[in-house]
């Protein structure tokens, strides 16, 4: 696989590559990311392997993020119609201004076109809601958002962060009143952050949302840098600010290592690949700061698990979901079938309840 193997995000018509490049780290405002130069080598690296496919938030480096991509677009005519950009809203860059962020309908409209400025474009191809507003009506962020797709000014919607339920009932009036509806989730997902396929991988498999997993390194955690009972990284900024791994994340850490060793590959390339064969996922969010961050990211798509190294990620990494996962799981076929077989899949008896609704 490589970036130009294109994919269609959920069931949408919208082609892109199997990692997107996330470009939180373009600009140094906020202490943690890279420099003009280093952002546009990145990008331009990137791009020259065949990715189309940019992510990106309005207040990303305070909005230094989407300068820098708007900047490097219009350096080069023509690049802007081959690209499929993506940016957020919520965040509110306007201190003391309550209708600066959020998603209330004068919000949305202000946001975007602060964006569509900083990033020297006329529209959005995919506008994501960047968090759950729980002070604004959904419907009016949703008939806000189709207007703007009506105008011409995005093309699709997506939501991040954002509950289930709340995500559900989106795409749900989305679809009733001819809106445009939820095309993709982003969400954090990773080896050490699996909590989301309680609920949000089942509704983006059954809607058809295109699922796009952020931080799929666990913040570096999976990089192959800490392991157990090893000095931490020298990179001190940003490990005083996530401190060690625990002794639960240290055993999947450590198995991955082991995974990473048989396969021939990084620990980091093993996690991107693993995250990548996920349900549901159409793209991973790779967020580097270097370009050599990039090329280690991008190894990831040449890496090909087998059966057997799958299930041991698995395993270990295994969640524990929020009720009623396990009870559906393990007692719905009991009480649906109460021991018949149905698709050549016998399920087990129920005693309790058999012996007592045999009296009725």
């Amino acid at each position: 696989m490589a970036l130009d193997s294109y994919v269609g995000l959920g069931r949408s018509g919208l082609k892109v590559s199997p990692f997107c490049l996330g470009a939180m780290n373009f600009g140094e405002d906020g202490g943690f990311g890279c420099d003009v130069e280093e952002s546009e080598k990145i990008l331009q690296t990137y791009l020259d392997r065949g990715g189309n496919f940019v992510d990106t938030a309005n207040f990303y480096t305070n909005g230094h993020s989407e300068a820098i991509l708007g900047d490097f677009l219009a350096a080069h005519p023509g690049l802007r119609d081959r690209l499929v950009l993506a940016t957020k809203f919520f965040g509110n860059l306007h201190l003391g201004d309550p209708n600066g962020g959020g998603a209330g309908r004068k919000a949305v409209i202000g946001q975007l076109e602060d964006s569509l400025r900083r990033l020297r474009t006329d529209h959005i191809d995919l506008y994501w809601l960047h968090n759950h507003d729980w002070s604004t009506p959904i419907e009016e962020t949703l008939r806000t958002l189709d207007d703007l797709v009506t105008a011409g000014k995005i093309r699709y919607v997506g939501f991040s962060d954002t509950p289930a339920w709340f995500t559900a009932k989106a795409h749900t009036m989305a679809l009733l009143r001819g809106w445009t509806p939820v095309t993709a989730l982003q969400m954090e997902y990773s080896l050490l952050e699996r909590t989301i396929e309680g609920e949000l991988v089942p509704l983006a498999q059954d809607a058809g949302m295109g699922l796009l997993p952020w931080s799929p390194l666990k913040s570096g955690f999976l990089s192959g840098k800490y392991r157990k009972g090893r000095t931490a990284p020298a990179d001190t900024r940003r490990s005083a600010a996530l401190g060690q791994p625990d002794e639960a994340q240290f055993t999947v850490i450590e198995a991955l290592a082991g995974v990473a060793e048989e396969a021939g590959a990084s620990p980091a390339a093993v996690a991107l690949a693993w995250v990548q064969g996920r349900p549901a996922v159409s793209s991973t969010l790779i967020g580097p700061r270097k370009v050599e961050h990039l090329e280690a990211n991008l190894a990831g798509l040449e890496v090909r698990l087998t059966p057997e190294q799958t299930a041991v990620l698995d395993e270990v990494s295994a969640p524990v979901l929020d009720f009623p996962y396990d009870l559906n799981r393990q007692v719905g076929a009991m009480l649906k079938y109460a021991g018949a077989t149905v698709d050549g899949v016998p399920s087990a008896v129920y005693p309790p309840l058999l012996e007592s609704t045999a009296r009725y």
